[in-house]
């Protein structure tokens, strides 16, 4: 992390009601993946979607899926 932000951090974590800015830093890190997974998935979904709307069969599109995820 950046020290201009950690010292933010330090600053915002009694207030948010954390002991030390690790844990905050944790809990942060456990959103970021989640945000990452969301955009993710929406990515995926928005590439679904513009197949199929260019006529890409679904069983085609599955197997794209299975092959990129190694199954």
């Amino acid at each position: 992390m950046l020290e201009n932000v950690i010292e933010a951090v330090k600053r915002i974590v009694p207030v948010l009601g954390f002991f030390g800015y690790q844990p905050l830093a944790c809990t942060h890190r456990q959103g970021l993946r989640s945000d990452l997974e969301r955009l993710e998935n929406n990515t995926v979904s928005s590439l679904i979607d513009s197949l199929k709307r260019r006529g890409v069969a679904d069983d085609v599109i599955q197997e794209a899926l299975s092959e990129a995820v190694g199954g």
